[in-house]
């Protein structure tokens, strides 16, 4: 009998499932990283952009993702 493999996550809009997990916003969220994913194939994404997103990124996760979040990361 052959082993199962694991199935495979789920992509929204072309981007896989996880990128978007805890977002306010999963459409919004995967367009953006759409767009961004097409700005610095093309070479035109500047420092200021990126910092951009990130500020963006950061305010559109739920509450209860950060909280999650910050238990994985919590050193002992």
């Amino acid at each position: 009998m052959a082993k199962k493999t694991k199935r495979k996550q789920k992509y929204i809009k072309g981007v896989p499932a996880n990128y978007v997990r805890g977002a306010k916003n999963t459409k919004a969220q995967a367009a953006e990283i759409k767009s961004t994913a097409k700005k610095y194939k093309e070479g035109k994404l500047t420092k200021a952009d990126m910092n951009r997103i990130a500020a963006k990124r950061s305010k559109n996760v739920t509450k209860a993702y950060k909280k999650t979040s910050q238990k994985k990361g919590k050193a002992y």
